[in-house]
């Protein structure tokens, strides 16, 4: 193992999240690793800290609101877009100058990204998909949590002495707090000197397509095997309700649904006020993605479906039917209430 270039003896006790913005404003995984990020700190008397590349401050300032002490601005106008080089040689020069303990990144294609480069350049270790986190301040260790063989096995996992620490989060692994618009921090603004030898990406062209954000949704309506593919029905029951459709993997291997409403271990995990599971039998790698959900309702046509283990409130039977029942319900109420 090569020797890291600092050690345990050196960082800081200091703990970093990598910022992502959009449109101005901070992504929903940077506000949920502050929210993780503030509570572990808070635990330990530590000063935790956000690293924000690009252009413009107010992200800062919103960072700051939801619990950072000190944000890191890498103001620089080749950062507003990210480039897996340029981005990874910024933060690497602000991380060698002040040396934090850890560094936390969304489990997003732009955090993973950096999160391997700079485990590689730092010669330090990185935890991949944590699903919770937790700190020893008196060793300076950081705790990842993560699971595998499908969540039949919880795994802790520690990086001894390199520096950072560095994991990456799922995002809705963490509930966001409510930002304080009152609260004061630094803005430490970074003037980094970057070369166009370390560009990674030339954009030519740009296209935006639809997508969506199932971890945004209040109410979220998720199709197994039992619905034998029919998410027209379970779409059109979303839309009275005001939601979202979601899958396990299945119906998404099987090609009726887009993989990115893919919900569970290996999609993404969703904290929605109602979670409606329809045709489910719930495997624990399905019900780590609605586990935090406000009420969890069941319909399976199986009794004994491991998913009423999870439920607040289930029913037995055919999906179909009880689906179909349910949307002529709403309609006729809709109806009753124009009328």
């Amino acid at each position: 193992m090569p020797e890291p270039v600092y050690g345990r003896d050196e960082a800081r006790p200091e703990i970093w999240v990598y910022l992502e913005r959009k449109n101005g404003q901070l992504e929903g995984i940077s506000r949920e690793l502050l929210a993780k990020g503030r509570e572990l700190a808070d635990q330990a008397g530590w000063c935790l800290a956000g690293l924000l590349p690009g252009q413009g401050r107010a992200p800062a300032e919103e960072a700051i609101a939801h619990g950072a002490d000190r944000i890191y601005w890498l103001d620089h106008p080749w950062l507003d877009r990210f480039d897996a080089g340029l981005c990874t040689a910024a933060v690497e020069h602000v991380i060698l100058e002040h040396r934090p303990c850890v560094l936390l990144c969304g489990a997003t294609p732009d955090g993973r990204d950096l999160a391997g480069r700079l485990a590689v350049r730092l010669r330090t270790g990185l935890n991949a998909d944590c699903t919770n986190l937790s700190l020893d301040a008196e060793r300076g260790a950081l705790i990842s949590e993560v699971t595998g063989f499908g969540g039949g096995v919880i795994a802790l996992l520690e990086i001894p002495e390199a520096r950072p620490q560095i994991s990456t989060v799922r995002p809705g692994v963490f509930r966001p707090g409510l930002p304080a618009e009152d609260r004061q921090g630094e803005v430490v603004r970074v003037y980094v000197e970057l070369e166009e030898s370390q560009r990674c990406v030339e954009v030519l062209e740009e296209h935006l397509g639809e997508s969506v954000d199932l971890t945004q949704a209040e109410v979220l309506l998720c199709g197994g095997r039992g619905v034998e593919g029919d998410f027209g029905m379970l779409r059109e029951l979303a839309d009275l309700l005001g939601g979202e459709i979601g899958a396990t993997r299945p119906p998404v291997d099987e090609g009726f649904i887009e993989r990115e409403r893919q919900v569970g271990q290996t999609g993404v995990v969703c904290r929605p006020k109602v979670a409606i599971a329809c045709g489910i039998s719930g495997a624990f790698h399905f019900i780590v993605g609605i586990q935090e959900a406000g009420t969890i309702l069941a319909i399976n046509s199986d009794p004994q479906a491991p998913i009423f283990e999870y439920a607040d409130y289930g029913a037995v039977g055919d999906a179909h039917q009880i689906i179909r029942a349910l949307i002529r319900e709403l309609k006729q109420e809709r109806e009753g209430a124009h009328a």
